[in-house]
């Protein structure tokens, strides 16, 4: 998914009925620089390799977010910092070290840090639609850390930061950000299915949810927005 191209794994795909529905391209879209779009992003580039399409993800998420916050009366807090690691060479979160092929957001520092070998590498065999389902995912976390969500389980923190990462991707294809053209549809169903837990263990401390839920979510925030999140 390139900058002209990211929306297309979301648009006209339908799942399984248990796994909700994509209705299409949000109403009303804007084109960048339309004033109903309030402008051009301040983000640079096409994401058309690797690192243009993890800079331009974090980028255009927090620009989201952002514009969110403020049309709330609230101030979004960017992240602090955007690291990449390899293996076991990662920050330590509140004294937990971090772990291979993984991606996370640490409240300690309000940063994201991620496995660059292992996304890179999700990326190359599943396509690109992965840096746009991690780093949304991975910024929904920071945004709930700022509304102060309680969850009794961590399944289902998991899950609304997948919601919020579908609302966050449909919002930024309402205003013009993003545009789309056919072609990437199996990439959301690739990447949200290898996201699920193998197995239905959703009181598990580390639970993220099962392929279906996931996709279920992520389809409910892109369908219905983040006030539905």
């Amino acid at each position: 998914m390139t900058r002209r191209v990211l929306a297309a794994f979301l648009l006209a795909v339908t799942l399984l009925a248990s796994c909700g529905t994509l209705t299409g391209s949000p109403p009303d879209r804007a084109q960048p620089g339309d004033a109903a779009s309030g402008g051009r992003t301040p983000c640079a580039g096409d994401g058309d390799d690797f690192p243009g399409d993890i800079k331009l993800a974090r980028c255009l998420t927090e620009w989201f977010w952002s514009r969110r916050f403020r049309e709330s009366g609230e101030t979004y807090r960017p992240i602090t910092r955007f690291v990449a690691y390899r293996g076991s060479g990662g920050p330590a979160c509140g004294g937990q070290p971090a772990v291979p092929e993984n991606a996370f957001y640490c409240p300690y520092g309000h940063f994201i840090a991620y496995d660059a070998a292992w996304l890179e590498a999700m990326y190359d065999r599943m396509g690109d639609g992965a840096v746009y389902v991690v780093i949304p995912h991975e910024l929904g976390h920071a945004v709930q850390a700022q509304l102060v969500e309680d969850f009794r389980f961590n399944v289902e923190r998991e899950l609304q930061a997948d919601c919020y990462a579908g609302a966050s991707l449909s919002g930024l294809i309402r205003v013009g950000a993003l545009n789309a053209e056919q072609g990437d549809e199996e990439e959301l169903l690739t990447n949200i299915r290898a996201a699920g837990d193998p197995t239905d263990v959703w009181w598990a401390p580390d639970a993220h949810g099962s392929p279906e839920l996931r996709q279920q979510y992520f389809a409910h925030g892109y369908n219905e927005g983040v006030g539905t999140c």
